[in-house]
């Protein structure tokens, strides 16, 4: 471990990872009529701030990367 960074980058990534799995799994189960529209919801937002997030879509708004974490 170089710095506490490393760590929270690491845990940071973790935490998105677990978070896009309950969101797949949240679609499927919407799709399935067995989840209550409040999770359909949650995976819009959190899709929507995901795809906000992109590279893509920053270099679209003028938005750059600046946090430096690359």
């Amino acid at each position: 471990m170089q710095d506490g960074n490393a760590d929270m980058t690491d845990h940071t990534e973790t935490v998105k990872s677990v978070v896009d799995g309950l969101s797949i799994i949240t679609v499927i189960g919407t799709l399935a009529d067995m989840l209550p529209s409040v999770a359909a919801l949650f995976t819009i937002v959190w899709t929507s701030i995901r795809i906000w997030e992109t590279e893509t879509v920053k270099r679209w708004t003028g938005r750059t990367g600046g946090s430096g974490a690359e």
